[in-house]
């Protein structure tokens, strides 16, 4: 190893060469030479902590092997990652914790997805010396989006540290000790009970099966299966651009007509864009703000469309309810126009109405679950189902959306614009808002309404965008330690803001925990690219012009933040504090 300067560290990793940058971890020094370097507890968001130890390499100034994931190349003589010393070591941690482990993959939601699965074909494990110790333990199912079963868990940690590092509500931890040790709720408490708040980060970083989302889809083939029911979808807007990483498309590339074929091959009678009801979102939401600026209303008012988020301020911040939009989020929105207007229009009874949400999230699952979400009578949603469950029914069902012709939404309320797309990624409620807003004030087109300001993948964004004589200040962050920040600015009363986004998941919903499974963190951001180049191929961009608006609220809500708006489109939330 030589230093070449202060900065930079050259160190030979198998007899190559690299030069990086003081503090580089050999797991990322080998990356930079094309050497693979296996690991299974450390992901890409979440800081190293050398768990499993699979990544172990040998090091020649040292008689001990070193983790890869966590040690800096700084203190390092030369590297061997490849020697038998190692291979044998890394084998040896494989066969232990497969020794402990069901391996019923062919039953496994993540057969051929687990990195685990990987992992021991890639070491080429084809028996195992050690005596199976594995014994099934109850699978806890205690709430309508999360389940975890801790006998396929590897204790890795990855969805403690997601838990407490990104999301920052600590809802789960090691318990026990021995053969009893193992990872759930503090004391056991029941989901409800405890600080989870439903996002799913801790299904997305999980390297096996022991977390996934509870399955519904047998729900929605009963339904599509009784000729008595009227079944309507609903496609989320990122979920056009996470959908093909299950047919073999580039990340983010954009499948929304061959996902639509896809939904009426499977006997849906009706395909319906929820960038439609994200543009009813639009109107109510904007015309709240408008209200809160003018009228002196509880500042800054923060976005109400991640239930994820929403479930964090009832668990965690209730004193801050006030700050909250009184907004449904378009799912919602969406089930109460569905079963009145919508219904009305068809001429179809909303108690044969069968509405089935396809979301990036599985907080949408609780969230259709909510007590006041029946405001036209019924419950406005019948089912959830995460993008991963609605690429499972295609594979069912033998269909590969990339052999079918794409086809159309269905109209009346199916269509959207362009600002009701790129509600899917983290920026883009508020951009939506603001070409809304502004163009309502002051009576102006706007020159663009691309806000690059409020754009980008950063934790915290924020921009001054001047309304008619106002300077509205605007705040946009996602994932909830980011989050906590923020609100506690408010607490302080040092948050100088008028209009703030939050979105529970890092990057918006295109990284939500129903999303087809990756450890990329490219893949967010081509999903978030994909988005916005979707809404550069609307023909229109506002969500105040689109036709389809116009038309509910001439016929049906009268204008928006109405009496009858308020019935259908708008909420309220509870205290449900829970000390963590």
């Amino acid at each position: 190893m030589s230093t070449e300067s202060n900065k930079n560290i050259t160190i030979k990793i198998d007899g190559i060469d690299v030069t990086v940058p003081s503090g580089t971890t050999i797991l990322e020094a080998a990356k930079k030479i094309g050497v693979h370097i296996p690991t299974l507890c450390n992901h890409p968001d979440l800081t190293a902590k050398s768990t499993c130890r699979i990544c172990v390499v040998e090091d020649t100034g040292s008689r001990r092997l070193k983790t890869a994931c966590n040690q800096p190349v700084d203190s390092c003589k030369e590297i061997i990652t490849n020697s038998k010393r190692v291979k044998e070591v890394r084998k040896t941690i494989l066969q232990l914790i497969l020794a402990n482990h069901p391996q019923d993959c062919l039953n496994c939601i993540r057969n051929q997805k687990c990195e685990l699965q990987e992992l021991t074909q890639k070491e080429n494990i084809m028996d195992n010396p050690f005596e199976r110790i594995y014994e099934p333990v109850p699978i806890k199912d205690d709430n309508p989006s999360l389940v975890r079963d801790n006998s396929k868990c590897i204790k890795c940690g990855r969805c403690v540290q997601a838990c407490e590092e990104i999301q920052a509500s600590k809802a789960i931890g090691f318990n026990g000790r021995s053969k009893d040790y193992s990872i759930g709720q503090a004391f056991d408490k029941a989901t409800d009970e405890s600080t989870c708040v439903l996002c799913g980060k801790c299904i997305t970083v999980c390297p096996v099966g022991a977390l996934r989302e509870k399955d519904d889809t047998e729900k929605v083939w009963d339904a599509l299966a009784n000729e008595n029911k009227f079944v309507v979808f609903q496609t989320a807007p990122s979920v056009r651009v996470g959908l093909g990483d299950e047919f073999g498309y580039s990340a983010g590339e954009i499948v929304t007509g061959h996902m639509v074929a896809g939904i009426r091959r499977l006997g849906a009678d009706k395909v319906i864009d929820t960038n439609f009801s994200a543009d009813l979102t639009i109107m109510e939401e904007g015309t709240e703000f408008l209200g809160r600026l003018t009228n002196g209303g509880t500042l800054p008012m923060i976005t109400s469309c991640s239930p994820g988020w929403i479930n964090f301020v009832e668990k965690n911040y209730p004193d801050l309810i006030d700050h909250l939009s009184t907004c449904k989020s378009p799912q919602q929105m969406f089930g109460a126009i569905t079963k009145t207007y919508y219904a009305e229009k068809l001429g179809v009874d909303p108690k044969d109405m069968f509405v089935v949400s396809v979301m990036p999230c599985i907080a949408k699952k609780y969230e259709s679950k909510r007590p006041e979400m029946d405001a036209s009578g019924y419950r406005d949603i019948d089912v959830v189902l995460t993008t991963r469950e609605l690429a499972r029914m295609f594979k069912e069902n033998g269909l590969d959306i990339s052999e079918l012709e794409p086809e159309d939404y269905d109209s009346i309320i199916g269509h959207g614009t362009g600002a009701g797309t790129i509600f899917g990624t983290s920026g883009g409620v508020m951009e939506a808002a603001l070409r809304t807003v502004y163009e309502v004030v002051t009576g102006e087109e706007l020159a663009s309404v691309d806000f690059e300001a409020v754009r980008g993948h950063d934790d915290f964004k924020e921009a001054e965008v001047q309304v008619g004589d106002i300077p509205v200040k605007v705040a946009i962050t996602s994932g909830l330690a980011n989050a906590k920040k923020l609100l506690e600015k408010i607490r302080k009363g040092e948050a100088d803001y008028h209009f703030i986004e939050v979105m529970a998941c890092p990057g918006g919903c295109v990284g939500g925990g129903g999303q087809p499974y990756t450890i990329k963190h490219d893949a967010r951001e081509d999903r978030m690219e994909g988005l916005y180049k979707d809404d550069k191929q609307h023909d229109i961009r506002k969500s105040h012009e689109n036709p389809e608006i116009k038309e509910i609220y001439e016929e049906f809500l009268g204008e928006p933040n109405s009496h009858k708006a308020h019935e259908l489109l708008h909420t309220h939330y509870r205290n449900r504090y829970t000390k963590a």
